[in-house]
């Protein structure tokens, strides 16, 4: 029988609903208890879903916790992963995983010390459709990447998110917030990252709620909300990346990749299925052959119609990884490098200069049908 690792969860707000309903899919996981900041919430969460509702200090000194999932906000990524990690527990957070470089290789640093392992989402690209267009390009079908580009645009946050204040404040921005999406599966497609280059700009610097139960509230914004990026990979590929929340309306794709044998159209990174297209020399642009990969099929109903949502598929990835003593794909060294990435498209558009990444990884293991069935009950 496979081992299970006890899972808490810190945070009980909006997604820690995906983590409780779809950790039961999964091998190696067991979610035993959660805590918040606010006990109110952290009691209806375990009622909802049948574990033990502890304070934060109760969940880091319980004996049957594992690993814990961060899902507080990005401001509190960093602290509490650290008392996780200083409590003898493995982390798994929300991306992103910290708002600097140096926070990161603290993180790193507690984590080796102690032996222990700190994954971090999205592990979106793991999907059907990304591990699709991953197939597609390890088997030379585009020939040898040289370029594209990536657009994730939209008016904003504050028009569906009941408390959207701490998108438009530092650590929050359309690149720390989206971005991590795209560059996860840029890194997962392509490698990674040498430098990057940006100009960053914001349409206002006040947003206006038009959600309830805040509706007319007036906030600030004091990050870059337009953010317009040039990312060079390590394998000479040059890619650029759009993110803005200053967009009505666009006709742009999600991600499209040109090599020197055709291009392929990959969908939105933010979600784990989606039509991947491609073309040869021939421009013919049609639909790749359709896999029954596990983490593609349609699982949940959504307002846009049915949905693959298989969120927590990297937590059960890293879970195994820990029992089996391998590299798990969500790990540390690639999100960390995904947040000099992040981090560095912002400092390039404050400074006008292009950056030199210091941390580097390796493209993560592909993870075909039977590698996914793997992670499943």
């Amino acid at each position: 029988m496979t081992k299970e690792l006890g899972v808490g969860i810190i945070g009980c707000g909006n997604i820690s609903t995906t983590y409780f309903s779809l950790a039961p899919l999964f091998k190696g996981l067991k979610v035993l208890a959660c805590a918040d900041i606010n006990v109110q919430a952290a009691k209806a969460r375990a009622e909802e879903y049948g574990v033990k509702a502890q304070t934060i200090d109760e969940l880091l000194a319980n004996d049957e916790i594992d690993v814990i999932v961060n899902l507080t906000i990005p401001d509190a990524h960093f602290p509490v992963s650290k008392a996780i990690l200083e409590a003898g527990k493995h982390v798994y957070s929300e991306k992103p995983l910290v708002l600097t470089l140096e926070q990161g290789e603290e993180l790193r640093r507690i984590a080796k010390e102690k032996n222990l392992s700190v994954g971090c989402a999205p592990d979106t690209f793991l999907g059907g459709a990304h591990q699709l267009a991953r197939k597609y390009i390890d088997e030379g079908g585009i020939g040898r990447i040289t370029s594209g580009a990536c657009y994730v645009m939209s008016p904003g946050m504050e028009m569906w998110h009941p408390n959207p204040d701490f998108f438009f404040l530092p650590g929050g921005g359309p690149i720390l917030d989206l971005g991590p999406y795209y560059v996860a599966n840029l890194i997962n497609l392509i490698g990674p990252v040498k430098r990057v280059g940006a100009m960053t700009s914001m349409a206002s610097d006040t947003r206006t709620i038009t959600s309830q139960p805040r509706y007319g509230e007036v906030i600030p914004v004091k990050t870059p909300t337009t953010i317009q990026a040039m990312l060079e990979f390590v394998s000479g590929a040059t890619i650029t990346l759009t993110a803005s929340w200053d967009v009505w309306s666009h006709r742009h794709a999600n991600m499209e990749l040109y090599g020197t044998d055709g291009s392929l159209y990959v969908p939105d990174p933010n979600f784990f299925g989606g039509v991947v297209e491609a073309s040869g020399r021939d421009k013919d642009i049609k639909p790749l052959d359709s896999w029954e990969h596990p983490f593609g099929i349609f699982n949940q109903e959504s307002p846009h119609g049915p949905r693959a949502n298989y969120r927590t598929a990297g937590l059960a990835d890293m879970a195994m990884a820990i029992i089996e003593g391998r590299d798990a794909r969500c790990s540390l060294d690639r999100t960390l490098h995904g947040v000099d990435v992040m981090t560095s498209i912002l400092k390039s558009g404050e400074e006008g200069r292009f950056i030199e990444l210091t941390t580097t990884c390796t493209q993560p293991a592909a993870l075909g049908i039977e590698e996914a069935q793997a992670l499943l009950k």
